[in-house]
């Protein structure tokens, strides 16, 4: 009988400390394929290749199944062409976020506690951030050529990370 209420004791805490923290998730993606250059004008702000526009569709389809809370993305068109699908097919709005500004994690996961949210951003900001909310230098930039990158990451708090899973799409 005192094997039963310790056991019960344990439940009652248990459950009373889970629902004190929050699971929250990110999953941070790269842009998609931008427009080259070659033969055109350069700019800082090029739209999505047809190649791009079309890893940009396939994301919404691996995610289709995924609660999704909200969608970020930096004030670049091809980041926002990255996950505008997505975000349409989720009937969802693409905030911007300033990618120099490691403090905006804080904010993203203050306003998604226990839910999941998508980041976009580029090669050098995406390993940034993660690092950042993880409390861990594990990331690196990607390669200029490499797209498709998808770094899930869940965490009670910055800085303590349930769990990290790195994927390709």
């Amino acid at each position: 009988m005192k094997l039963i209420s310790i056991l019960i004791l344990l439940l009652a805490v248990s459950d009373a400390f889970s629902q004190q923290e929050w699971l929250t998730t990110f999953i941070f993606v790269r842009h998609a394929e931008k427009e080259s250059a070659q033969g055109k004008m350069m700019t800082k702000d090029p739209v999505l290749s047809n190649e791009g526009k079309t890893r940009a569709q396939h994301l919404a389809e691996v995610l289709s199944k995924t609660e999704i809370a909200s969608v970020y993305s930096t004030p670049y068109q091809r980041t926002r062409q990255t996950v505008g699908p997505l975000a349409q097919a989720k009937s969802l709005e693409v905030k911007e976020y300033d990618p120099a500004t490691l403090q905006e994690i804080d904010r993203m996961l203050n306003d998604n506690k226990g839910k999941t949210a998508v980041v976009c951003g580029h090669s050098n900001t995406i390993p940034r951030l993660a690092n950042y909310l993880t409390g861990k230098e594990t990331y690196s930039d990607f390669a200029e050529n490499d797209f498709g990158n998808l770094l899930i990451i869940c965490v009670y708090e910055r800085g303590k990370p349930a769990c990290a899973t790195w994927l390709k799409y």
